[in-house]
């Protein structure tokens, strides 16, 4: 039962990225595809009716961690304090930019929602992958499984880390670049005409800082954690996963060139998947690696009662069947090309 909560939780952070993605990739090419705010009032229609739907799995994921992996979610939650807090302003600062962009008919009231929209939505991006980058590295866990991480300290991987060092920058581009691929792919689905050959135009030119942070993360996760590897190896049908992310890259660019919006967005998607995918399955059976490996929280020593998960997972099937029932109702809802006239 604790590989299965894990695959849950990973399955579940996953869908997160992908839904809530391509919003915050929205809002970062917000002026790109954007010209006048008229055409930002279209970005923001695009995202406007799901955004807050989409981070329902957010606070599903956190709270299916609390139940499956309790000693997990207390050593976070309280080592991550200070990230956390400035994660949920950026997430109220972007929740507020979308709803009262409209709510004053006045353009600078507009430009100063629009500011906020992209800004929160830039930073969202590079701390969501600092988040990833800091569990791969690994965070400095004392022996009663509590630890402390300040913002930064030297900007170097060491046993006294903070919670940006060069690493996790580079995880943070990645993630980036990467979300703002999958914004501007939505957009391109979403949008016509000159707002949507702009995205496209975005899909094409980022496409390379993606391929080129890619190769570079690979290579600095080697260098910091040498037994990434370890599972592929153990596991050979892992092996598949950096398949999925090369034919996904692949994917981008071909349909993107072809004009192939949905595609295009698909692949995305399996990039991020792909990406996640592989973090998870290098790091397993750990949930948060530890600088000292011996202190590292796993799926045995950080997950409830087996007879919990076992009752819980009944309870979890019922409610994921109807989030997702909710949810192909919400997007066959508002399926389609977004319209001025909405707005």
């Amino acid at each position: 039962m604790e590989t299965v909560w894990f695959a849950v939780v990973a399955v579940m952070i996953a869908i997160y990225v992908v839904l809530d993605g391509f919003d915050l990739g929205a809002g970062i090419v917000h002026y790109f595809v954007g010209r006048d705010q008229d055409e930002r009032g279209l970005v923001i229609g695009a995202v406007g009716p799901v955004w807050d739907g989409n981070e329902v799995w957010l606070l599903a994921a956190g709270g299916t961690l609390y139940f499956a992996f309790p000693v997990l979610y207390s050593a976070a939650f309280s080592g991550f304090y200070l990230p956390l807090m400035i994660v949920l302003w950026l997430l109220i600062l972007r929740g507020t930019g979308i709803e009262l962009r409209h709510q004053v008919d006045d353009s600078m009231w507009r430009s100063f929602w629009d500011f906020v929209f992209a800004g929160s939505s830039i930073l969202l991006a590079i701390f969501f992958g600092a988040a990833l980058g800091n569990v791969i590295r690994g965070v400095p866990l004392n022996a009663e499984g509590y630890f402390f991480e300040p913002l930064w300290t030297t900007f170097t991987v060491t046993d006294e880390p903070g919670i940006l060092d060069w690493y996790t920058v580079i995880s943070g581009l990645v993630a980036f670049v990467a979300l703002t691929v999958h914004g501007a792919a939505y957009l391109a689905v979403k949008t016509e005409g000159e707002m949507q050959a702009r995205a496209r135009k975005v899909v094409g030119a980022i496409w390379y800082a993606l391929i080129l942070m890619t190769v570079i993360s690979f290579f600095a996760t080697q260098y910091v954690r040498p037994n990434i590897l370890d599972n592929f190896y153990k596991y050979p049908v892992g092996w598949l996963i950096p398949v999925v992310v090369g034919a996904a890259l692949f994917g981008i660019k071909f349909f993107n060139a072809k004009g192939a919006d949905w595609k295009t967005f698909f692949s995305s998607a399996m990039y991020l998947v792909g990406m996640l995918v592989g973090a998870v399955f290098a790091v397993y059976p750990n949930v948060l690696p530890a600088m000292n490996p011996e202190y590292s929280l796993t799926i045995e020593n950080a997950s409830a009662g087996t007879y919990g998960l076992q009752i819980g997972f009944i309870w979890w099937t019922i409610g994921i069947v109807i989030a997702v029932a909710y949810f192909v109702f919400l997007y066959r809802t508002f399926s389609g090309k977004v319209k001025q006239e909405a707005h």
